[in-house]
């Protein structure tokens, strides 16, 4: 975390000033967040998905012409409705609550009671700072409390949550926070490792370094506990 990052959050974990207060050329390229739930407008949802991808479609053009690309080429003509589409119905589907796995839990009658891992889910996200890709590998456990989940389940909670403007800390917390839930335990264990295109394709442009984040909670705690997860995904803590 560079110095100027760990200086405002620090300053914003204090009270010492909000982040109201800071301008988005203060703020720049370091990494904020606000809070584990992602903000929504309380009238989000009263735009039809239809409505929403009309309107996208038409800002989306604006933007393209003024960056001067001619919209009557036939290569680009398609393009402000193909994004609109993308942005409602795929990369940022997870913004809307009917869209969330329906998800039903099984009794665990043959009462495997260890740690249950999967691992390597692939995700793509989108970083809400600047809109560009964030992908990489989301490992997931937990340990029954007397009932078993789907295992395509596990994949769609994060498929999920990714599917928004995200930062990490905030996805490894959301995933987590909705596993405890449905599963009803709070023995839940998270790690996403992840690249950032705002980081790799633009600013210092570092194609190789990687963001780790991780969740641990009831008996992941436990050091034990916490060291068999990591043999199993094959990292170390």
């Amino acid at each position: 975390m560079k110095q100027k990052e760990i200086l405002l959050n620090t300053l914003l974990k204090d009270n010492k000033i909000a982040l109201s207060e800071l301008s988005a050329d203060e703020i720049g390229d370091e990494h904020l967040s606000t809070g584990i739930e992602t903000p929504m407008r309380e009238n989000a949802f009263e735009l039809t998905d239809e409505e929403k991808i009309s309107k996208i479609e038409d800002h989306f053009k604006s933007i393209m012409e003024v960056l001067g690309l001619d919209l009557t080429d036939d290569s680009l003509k398609g393009t402000p409705k193909r994004v609109a589409k993308m942005y409602i119905k795929e990369i940022f589907s997870g913004l809307n609550p009917e869209n969330k796995p329906k998800v039903a839990l099984f009794e665990n009658k043959y009462k495997y009671n260890q740690m249950l891992v999967e691992k390597e889910i692939t995700f793509f996200s989108n970083c809400e700072h600047h809109f560009v890709p964030i992908f990489g590998k989301a490992h997931v456990a937990y340990i029954s409390n007397g009932s078993v989940i789907g295992l395509s389940k596990l994949n769609r909670i994060v498929q999920y949550y990714a599917k928004r403007p995200q930062v990490q800390e905030r996805l490894t917390m959301q995933i987590a926070n909705e596993l405890k839930k449905v599963l009803m335990t709070d023995d839940v264990a998270v790690i996403i490792d992840a690249k950032h295109l705002c980081v790799s394709s633009r600013g210092v442009q570092d194609i190789n370094s990687a963001t780790v984040t991780s969740y641990y909670s009831g008996k992941f705690e436990n050091e034990h506990t916490k060291q068999e997860f990591l043999k199993y995904i094959d990292m170390k803590s």
